[in-house]
């Protein structure tokens, strides 16, 4: 009998594929299924994007293996944008280095700083990939619970300083995945005085920021003075120009923790292919254009959904940012109970809290990646 290794029988059922396998066994029964459960955007990558890669293609000096921490060309774009965008200022040449997408990023960063029985710090509810890399690199999990009354931010004075003097790592991310919560500057000024303090490393995962609405736009954690002393900042082009499966992102920030990443990487993968970084430069380069209408469309789906909850009863925080709402289930209910109840009887897809972590029990996680917002709303709250 062929026995796998302890971390993978550790391993929690990754938790969009097993909703996918409760939706196939329901799809069979010939349901009509409106998916609301995964964030991955319904609208195609613009074709300027898809134009661009496709001259890439046919290129012969982008078949052969890429520079496992990018392309310059690539990386100086990411600097030019972090320039406009946040105002900050990353040296493309040490302080960015290119992702297989974020997820990618995020899953390698812990084998970099955590040794067995290192601390990181993890929200809970959160991105399922921040405890299991740290499971991964045979670290211990600490959970931060983000809890509504604390506006879906970590109490950071509520960490143990047993905790503390053990932590190599803190992961932190808004606009928030699940919970649609931001973050502004006094909150990472807390975040970089307590790294300093403990001399621990702080990953911002920032994946949402151009999913946003009305006139807010979010910060960088790296506009926060010491910010670089201490972290780095992931990010993606998955959610910003609709690209999620050419799997591009980058990190940037403290460059001697940017090339702790790039060493990992340089072991483990041979980089992004080169014609998907210059379709990257290329939506970089033209952000604001590209980004606009992608923006304009979930504005809409926002604006929507809010309204249908509000009218169903629901309760919930509008988001400003992520195309994320998080909605506590009805009385009696579960989280899972709920979107169980929901997709077998429905046909929706919604994600329970409880799978981001136990501190999201009591809520479930709407995606508006999908138009058929009243239709499904109504649906919901039919099952009620």
């Amino acid at each position: 009998m062929i026995e796998v290794a302890e971390r993978i029988k550790k391993l929690p059922p990754y938790l969009f594929a097993e909703i996918d396998r409760l939706k196939e066994d329901v799809r069979k029964k010939g349901v009509d299924i409106i998916d609301l459960g995964v964030g991955d955007p319904d609208i195609p990558t613009p074709m300027e994007i898809v134009s661009v890669a496709k001259d890439a293609l046919e290129d012969a000096k982008n078949h052969q293996y890429p520079s496992y921490v990018g392309m310059f060309e690539f990386r100086k774009a990411v600097a030019d944008w972090y320039k406009v965008r946040f105002d900050v200022n990353v040296n493309p040449e040490n302080e960015v280095v290119s992702l297989i997408g974020s997820k990618e990023g995020i899953a390698h960063f812990p084998l970099a700083f955590i040794n067995p029985g290192d601390f990181a710090l993890v929200p809970s509810p959160g991105y399922p990939v921040y405890p299991v890399s740290v499971m991964f690199a045979s670290g211990e999990v600490f959970y931060m619970p983000l809890k509504e009354e604390n506006s879906f931010l970590p109490v950071l004075g509520e960490i143990p300083e047993d905790i503390l003097r053990k932590t190599k790592l803190m992961f932190i991310g808004y606009p928030n995945n699940p919970t649609s919560a931001v973050a502004e500057e006094d909150f990472y000024k807390d975040v970089i005085k307590l790294a300093k303090k403990y001399d621990f490393v702080v990953a911002s995962d920032n994946a949402y920021s151009e999913i946003c609405y009305d006139s807010y736009r979010p910060i960088s954690f790296l506009e926060v003075e010491g910010a670089k002393d201490v972290g780095v900042e992931f990010h993606s082009l998955s959610k910003t120009f609709n690209m999620t499966g050419w799997r591009i992102g980058f990190a940037v920030g403290n460059k001697e923790i940017v090339n702790a990443l790039g060493k990992v990487k340089t072991n483990i993968d041979s980089g992004i292919f080169q014609a998907i970084q210059v379709a990257g430069m290329y939506a970089l380069n033209n952000a604001e254009k590209l980004n606009k209408p992608i923006r304009a469309v979930f504005q809409d789906r926002k604006d929507k959904m809010s309204d249908a909850l509000k009218k169903a009863g629901f309760e919930f925080k509008e988001p400003k940012a992520t195309f994320y709402f998080w909605v506590k289930t009805p009385k009696g209910y579960s989280s899972s109970e709920f979107t169980k109840k929901l997709l077998e009887e429905k046909g929706i897809v919604v994600t329970p809290g409880n799978g981001f972590g136990s501190a999201g029990e009591g809520y479930f996680r709407i995606s508006i990646t999908n138009p058929r917002i009243e239709e499904a709303v109504s649906r919901i709250k039919s099952a009620v």
